[in-house]
Formats: C-alpha cells, structure tokens, sequence
C-alpha cells in the first residue's frame, strides 16, 4: 500500500508515476474521501476539546447546584455526538483504506517505460538455444512416449489442467525441485520452510493478492463456509510469517524459501500453451523471501536473480534476463525481472521466475517493521522476493533441451546422482 503521506503531499508526481504502468487514479474520489475525513476529523476534535472544557466547568460544581443538571445533558448529548462523529471517522478511513488497497505500486524511476511485456527489456543472456538436427519434439510428446506423463488419468482424477507424472519424469521433477532447495539452502543462504498451503484472506490481502485477484484464487469452504483459500504461491505464507512484527536489525537479511504446490484458477488464458500444459491449476514452486533494510534492497533484488541463474546455468539450460517495464509491473512490484528459459519446441524464451522488489509496499499492509540501531526507531522493511521457480517448467524445459533423437531425455550431470542414472 502507498504511504498516505505522500499521496496527499505528492499527488501530481504519484499520478504521472502511476499513468506509465497504465492506471488511472481516481483522483476526485481520493480527494472527496480525503475532504469528508478532514471535516469530520475537525469536527470530533472540536468537540473533543469543548468537552474538556465542560469537565473542567462540572467538576466543581456540586449535585445541588441548580446548573448541574444541565450541564450533566449537554454533557450527555456531547459524548453521543463525538460517539458518533468517531463511528463516522472510522467509516470513512476503512472506505479511504479500501481504495488504497486497490493502487499498485510506484515503478521505480530506473523502470523502462512501456505498455507491456513486449517492451520488456533484454538485460543479459546465457548459454546458446540448442541446434538439433532432428525433429524437436515438445514436453508432452516427451513425457507421453516415456509413460512418465499421463494426462488421461489426471482428467479422470481432477479434470481438465491438471497433470499425472509416474516413474522416472515422476523422479526427475522431485529432483529438480531438491537441485534448487539444496542450492539456495546451502550457498545462497535461505532457510528452508514447511508452510501450510492454506492460508487465511488477511494473508492474501497483506501480500496484495486480495481484493483485486478474488476470481483468480481457490477457495477452500467448510461446512459451507469459507474457511481461507488455497496458496497461489509459496511467498505469500513466506511473507506473512513476520506480519506485525519488529524485527531487530541484526536479524536482516531474513532469507527464506519454500517448495510448494500452488493453485490458480488462471488455466485456459493463454490458449497457446496449452499444448504444452504450462497454465495449470495446480504448480510446484519454489518460492524466495528476503526481508532487508531498505538500503539493501535493490542489492538484494540483483543477488536473488543472480541466485535464480544459477540453477539454470547447472541445469545446462540457456536462458535471458529481461528487466520488466512499467506496463507489466506485478501490482505489488517497484521493479522486476523476468529470468525466462529456452523452449525448443516453442522457438522462444518462456517466463520461469519473477524476481521482485516491493519497497516497503508490502510491509505497510503487513505492519512489518525493523529497529534501526541508528535511532532505535521502527521503520517499515523492504520485501524482494521470487513468485516461485516453476518446478514443472523446468521439468518441460529440461525434457526439450535435452532430448535425444531417439526420445530419451539426458539427465544434466548436477542432478544425475538424485537419479540414478544419465538418461530416462
């Protein structure tokens, strides 16, 4: 959420900020919600203060004094009118923090402008798209003819976008997703965490997730109830774990990650990915959080993409960084990159990762804060993290980049002691 503060204060340089990620911010009904908080909250202090005067004047007169009766109701009817005045003043402030919630993010100044991801731009790259001299097959094909993806029994199981992997595919996705585990866990310096995939709708909403993305999100109903919703990605609950806390500064950075399954009702959007399955319902990610000191998050936010490169470049898998435009900023986001890996049978990059840095957006809305050792005094963090390396992507891009002309896939040297073997 953006500071209050500056919105009132800075109001020209917010909108013009927010017009290149292409938002318009009601400006007249900011302002109406603005002028009716400032008059009511005039209102109330006036009463307030007439009300102090009052007691003042009570207080020495005694119970047989003919004034004190009156004096005792106008007194009365005071205290029902700043009542209601504060009921009122509530009213509107949970109104105007309704429609904070709904503004992103400022783009951060170094931010290309653009109108979407077409714009992105092209920071680096790495590794070079393989040349085959036979036909490329897809993941599907190459998980089909395996036996290790069965797409037909996961429709029987779940319906439509969801997948089935048995065997050695089976195998090689949890071994992807231990490669990148292990790397983060052991040289990059995250704390591994088991988080539930259940989470409460003050988690979504901390996080920027609710109230915009509602019809994006599973919900999970008891009894006929809405008991929370189903994580969209693993950050969300990696986040919320210092929702409403101090923390002292010597615990930054706090780096953590999580593997989880993830759920989004978002499959069926992109209708040329279907083939090869990347929109679905359900995704294993592994997610990265790194709550820092706000001097330290744009370092932070480089040090993370460089984290995410490493594990494709172990992967022998080619890959580009794009850094994302204001037009396709995540809402939450001061300044992205895509890390985004070859895809043979597509003739293109696709996205894997998304590394963000929020500012202290996120933390306002979760009333996370650190004591800074200069002054003692609670500031907001800064949140960078990962949305989740897709596990499932990375298996589809492992299949293809490393396929032989035969079918069979080789399995990259840093994962073949997890398996076993050198090819399936």
């Amino acid at each position: 959420m953006l500071d209050p503060h500056q919105l009132r204060d800075q109001l020209r340089s917010v909108v013009d900020r927010l017009t290149t990620r292409g938002f318009t911010l009601d400006v007249a009904h900011m302002e109406s919600l603005e002028g009716r908080r400032e008059a009511v909250q005039i209102r109330n202090e006036k009463l307030q203060a007439e009300r102090n005067v009052r007691s003042r004047v009570i207080d020495p007169i005694t119970t047989k004094n003919s004034d004190y009766a009156s004096r005792m109701a106008e007194g009365e009817r005071a205290a029902d009118e700043l009542a209601a005045g504060k009921a009122e003043l509530d009213a509107i402030q949970a109104e105007l923090t309704d429609f904070l919630l709904t503004i992103p993010n400022l783009p951060d100044p170094v931010v290309p402008v653009g109108r979407g991801q077409d714009d992105n731009v092209e920071v680096r790259r790495w590794g070079m798209p393989c040349q085959l001299d036979f036909e490329i097959k897809d993941s599907v094909f190459l998980g089909t003819l395996s036996g290790g993806l069965d797409l037909d029994a996961a429709y029987k199981l779940s319906g439509a976008h969801f997948s089935l992997l048995r065997g050695p595919v089976a195998r090689l996705h949890r071994a992807l997703a231990q490669f990148i585990i292990e790397m983060h866990a052991s040289q990059h310096g995250y704390e591994e965490t088991y988080v539930p995939c259940v989470v409460r709708g003050s988690a979504l909403q901390c996080t920027g997730l609710l109230p915009r993305l509602e019809e994006d999100l599973f919900r999970v109903v008891t009894n006929g109830t809405a008991s929370g919703y189903l994580i969209p990605s693993g950050d969300v609950a990696l986040m919320n774990l210092v929702a409403g806390k101090i923390l002292d500064a010597k615990q930054l950075p706090l780096k953590l990650l999580a593997n989880t399954p993830c759920f989004r009702n978002e499959a069926g959007r992109y209708g040329r990915d279907t083939r090869v399955t990347f929109r679905q319902y359900q995704v294993d990610e592994v997610a990265l959080v790194n709550i820092v000191e706000p001097s330290a998050s744009m370092s932070a936010l480089e040090e993370m993409v460089a984290c995410g490169e490493r594990v494709l470049q172990g992967l022998e898998l080619p890959y580009r960084i794009r850094v994302v435009c204001t037009g396709d900023l995540g809402f939450s986001a001061l300044k992205s990159y895509d890390l985004e890996v070859w895809m043979p049978s597509m003739g293109r990059y696709r996205a894997i990762g998304s590394f963000s840095n929020a500012g202290d957006f996120l933390a306002r809305r979760m009333l996370t804060r650190w004591l800074a050792s200069a002054t003692n005094q609670p500031k907001l963090v800064h949140t960078v993290s990962c949305s989740g390396m897709a596990v499932g992507t990375l298996l589809k891009a492992v299949l293809e980049n490393h396929q032989q002309v035969d079918g069979r896939i080789r399995i990259p040297g840093v994962i073949q002691p997890m398996m076993g073997v050198e090819t399936v």
